[in-house]
């Protein structure tokens, strides 16, 4: 659903995620290819494109935290190698 939200709306997906400085930085991109993607139409997709992109890695951070976390408190799986 945040992936959606972050494609859709792109600053809100960013501040739902807590990702506040990179919702004001899409802001100003969303600015910089509005202007500029009356030229060149690629640029619009830009801003969503970010959004998605900091989404993922921020989700990726949390998962990578959390299975290390897990390492720690469990030890590492059976069977590996030490």
């Amino acid at each position: 659903m945040i992936y959606v939200l972050a494609a859709l709306l792109p600053p809100i997906g960013l501040l739902v995620n807590g990702q506040p400085f990179s919702a004001v930085f899409n802001l100003v991109l969303i600015v910089f290819c509005a202007i500029f993607g009356l030229v060149f139409h690629i640029l619009l997709l830009v801003p969503s494109a970010h959004a998605l992109i900091a989404v993922h890695m921020k989700r990726e951070r949390r998962m990578h935290r959390e299975v290390v976390e897990a390492i720690r408190q469990h030890g590492p799986p059976p069977g590996y190698p030490h």
